[in-house]
C-alpha cells in the first residue's frame, strides 16, 4: 500500500477502537483454518509416497490413517473458519456502527455554514454509502485478507520445506506482478476516490429531486430534472468503468504470474525429480501448494479495487471528522447561563458569509429581559442572520453576543439549548405524530400535561379537530399538515420547552388570516413573561412588540416603539409600514 493509503487505514482504525479487541484470537483462528487447507497437500504427499508407492506395494492402512487425519483436520479448519468469520462480522458491525454514529454527531456539531457549504445528499452519503463500503470490505475483504495472509505464509513455509529451489522459482514468477500492482495502486486510489465523490453527487441529486417533487411538477421541469439526474448517473458510470478497467489490468498481471509459476514448477520440478531430488508425492504436493500460494495472490489483485474503494470511503468520512466545528461547545470548560429572565447584548457585532459581502456591521445594542422585541427590515437586510447569531447557530466574525452578561461562546450547549429556543420560519416537524413532535422538547411530558399545553395556548379545539387528535401523524417534514398547522405544533413545542429567551423567525408568515389570528393568540401566551425576539416579516408582529429594531443593509438604523417609529415621516420603518398596509388592503 502507498504511504497515503496506509496513513488513511491507520487513522480509520484509530477512530474505530472497537475493531481491536479479540483481533489476536481472530488471527489465531485464521491460522488454524489455513493449517487445515495445507493438510490436504501434505496428506497427498504422505498417501502417495508411503501408501500408494510403499516399497512393498500399496499400504491401505497408511492411506486410511492419512485420510482420517485429513478429515479431522478439515473439520477443525471449518469450525475455526466459522468462528473467525462470525467474530469478524460482529466486531466490524459494532465498530462501524460506532463510526457511523460518531460521523453523524460530528456533522450535527458543524455550524450552519459548514452544512450549507455541501449538498445534503453528499453529506448523508458520508454516513450511509461510504461507511457501507468500509463495512463491506471489512466483512468480506477482511475475511479474505486474513485467510489470504495466513494461506500465503503457511503455504510458503511448507513449499520451502519440500524444495527451496522451486519456492524461489515461484516467488520470482510473481515478482513482476508485485511491481505492476504497486504501480497501479496509486492510480486505483485516485479513481476510487472519484467514484465515492460521484456517488455522493448522485445521491444529492436524487434526494433533491424527491424533496422538490412538488415544485418540479408545478413548473413542468421534470425533463430538466431528469437530465440532471442522468448526467450525475452517467458521470458515476464513467468513473466506475475507469476504476474497473484499472482494476482488471492489475488483476490480469496476477493471472500472468500464476501461469508462469505453474509452468516453471512443472518443468523444473520434473527435472529435479528425475535427478532424485523430489519424490512423486512431494512434486504433487508442491503443485497443490503452488495453487494455494496463487489463490491469495490472485485474490489480492482482485481485492485491491475493493480495498481502494473502502479507503476512498474512509477518506471521505475522515474529511468530515477533520472539520473543526467553528461553533464549538465549550463543554466542561463552559459555564451555565445565569438563572432568571435573560437580557441580550450585541457588542460591536459584524458578520459576513464566506466570499460574500458584510451582512451585519457594527451592531451594538442591548435588549432588556422580559421584553418583546421585533426585528424588521427589507429582505436581505440581515434579520435572520441576527437570529442565528443570537441562538449561536453561527458565531460573529467580529464582536460578541452576550446573554445576561455572559458571552455565548463561554456557555455550555446543554445550558444554551435548554434556555434559548428558536422557532424557525418553516416550522420543521419530524415524521411522527403531533404528540411526539411536541414531546421532542419535553420527553417526560404526560398526556394530561400535553393536552393542558394545547388548552393554555387556545388550541384545544384545533387539535381535537385533527383526524386522530394529538396522535395524528404529521408526515415527512410535517407535510400532512398545512404551513400554519405546522407552525401551531412548533409553537406548542417551544412552549413546553419553557425557554427564558424565545427567538421567532416570523411564526405568522405565509399563513392565511384565520390561522394568523389563532397563531397570534398562541404567541401572546407563549411569549408572556419571557424575553422574546421576533424576526418580523409582517408588521402586525411589530405592532404587538414592546420595541422595534429596524435593520437596513446590515446596520441598526432605528429603534423604538411601533407608534414612535411610524411617526417619523420618511423613515425606513414608516415606509415599510405604509407598504405593508397597502398590501393588506
Amino acid at each position: 500500500m502507498s504511504d497515503g493509503t496506509l496513513a488513511t487505514v491507520r487513522r480509520g482504525l484509530a477512530l474505530s477502537p472497537e475493531l481491536r479487541p479479540g483481533m489476536a484470537g481472530t488471527i489465531a483462528l485464521a491460522l488454524v483454518q489455513m493449517g487445515g487447507r495445507v493438510a490436504v497437500p501434505i496428506a497427498v504427499q504422505q498417501g502417495i509416497d508411503h501408501g500408494i508407492r510403499a516399497p512393498g506395494g500399496p499400504d491401505l492402512g497408511v492411506v486410511t490413517r492419512v485420510v482420517a487425519l485429513t478429515f479431522v483436520a478439515l473439520v477443525i479448519s471449518t469450525i475455526a473458519g466459522y468462528l473467525m468469520t462470525r467474530r469478524l462480522f460482529t466486531v466490524s458491525e459494532t465498530a462501524l456502527g460506532a463510526l457511523r454514529s460518531r460521523t453523524f454527531r460530528h456533522i450535527h456539531d458543524l455550524s450552519m455554514l459548514h452544512q450549507q457549504s455541501e449538498r445534503r445528499g453528499s453529506m448523508v452519503s458520508r454516513v450511509t454509502s461510504d461507511v457501507d463500503q468500509i463495512s463491506q470490505f471489512l466483512q468480506f475483504g477482511g475475511v479474505q485478507l486474513l485467510l489470504s495472509s495466513g494461506q500465503l505464509l503457511v503455504s510458503t513455509l511448507v513449499m520451502l520445506f519440500y524444495s527451496w529451489q522451486l519456492t524461489i522459482v515461484v516467488l520470482l514468477a510473481f515478482g513482476p506482478s508485485v511491481v505492476v500492482i504497486r504501480l497501479f495502486q496509486k492510480r486505483l486510489a485516485g479513481v476510487y476516490r472519484a467514484v465515492r465523490e460521484r456517488t455522493g453527487v448522485m445521491l444529492g441529486a436524487v434526494a433533491e429531486s424527491v424533496v422538490g417533487a412538488m415544485v418540479i411538477r408545478a413548473y413542468g421541469v421534470s425533463g430538466r430534472t431528469e437530465q440532471r439526474l442522468d448526467t450525475s448517473i452517467e458521470r458515476l458510470r464513467v468513473s466506475q468503468q475507469r476504476a474497473l478497467r484499472t482494476s482488471v489490468t492489475s488483476f490480469s498481471s496476477g493471472e500472468l504470474g500464476a501461469g508462469l509459476a505453474l509452468a516453471a514448477v512443472v518443468v523444473l520440478g520434473t527435472l529435479i525429480g528425475v535427478d532424485g531430488g523430489l519424490t512423486v508425492g512431494e512434486l504433487t504436493a508442491f503443485l497443490f501448494l503452488v495453487t494455494l500460494f496463487i489463490q491469495p495472490v490472485q485474490i489480492a489483485t482482485d481485492m485491491l479495487n475493493e480495498a481502494q474503494n473502502a479507503v476512498a470511503g474512509w477518506r471521505r468520512v475522515l474529511d468530515v471528522l477533520d472539520l473543526d466545528p467553528d461553533v464549538a461547545d465549550p463543554d466542561d470548560k463552559g459555564v451555565e447561563l445565569p438563572a432568571g429572565p435573560l437580557s441580550v447584548r450585541f457588542r460591536d457585532v459584524s458578520f459576513r458569509y464566506p466570499g460574500g459581502p458584510v451582512v451585519l456591521a457594527d451592531v451594538d445594542l442591548e435588549l432588556a429581559a422580559r421584553r418583546k422585541v421585533a426585528v424588521v427590515g427589507e429582505t436581505g437586510s440581515g434579520k435572520t442572520t441576527f437570529a442565528k447569531l443570537l441562538t449561536r447557530l453561527m458565531d460573529p466574525a467580529a464582536g460578541e453576543v452576550l446573554l445576561s452578561g455572559t458571552p455565548l461562546t463561554a456557555v455550555k450547549f446543554s445550558s444554551l439549548r435548554s434556555r434559548v429556543v428558536m422557532v424557525p420560519q418553516d416550522g420543521f416537524l419530524f415524521d411522527a405524530t403531533v404528540a411526539e413532535n411536541v414531546r421532542f422538547a419535553a420527553p417526560a411530558l404526560t398526556d394530561d400535561e400535553l393536552m393542558a399545553a394545547f388548552k393554555e395556548l387556545g388550541l384545544a379545539d384545533w387539535v381535537d379537530g385533527l383526524p386522530a387528535g394529538v396522535e395524528t401523524p404529521v408526515g415527512e417534514r410535517g407535510e400532512a399538515l398545512s404551513v400554519g398547522e405546522r407552525q401551531l405544533v412548533a409553537l406548542v413545542r417551544a412552549y413546553v420547552a419553557d425557554p427564558d429567551l424565545l427567538v421567532l423567525d416570523e411564526a405568522t408568515s405565509a399563513v392565511d388570516p384565520a390561522t394568523e389570528v389563532r397563531l397570534q393568540r398562541a404567541l401572546d401566551t407563549v411569549t408572556r413573561g419571557r424575553t422574546t425576539v421576533a424576526i418580523a416579516h409582517r408588521l402586525s408582529t411589530a405592532q404587538a412588540a414592546d420595541e422595534v429594531i429596524v435593520v437596513d443593509a446590515g446596520r441598526v438604523v432605528q429603534r423604538g416603539s411601533h407608534t414612535s417609529l411610524v411617526a417619523e415621516e420618511g423613515s425606513i420603518y414608516a415606509k415599510l409600514y405604509a407598504s405593508w398596509l397597502e398590501q393588506t388592503r
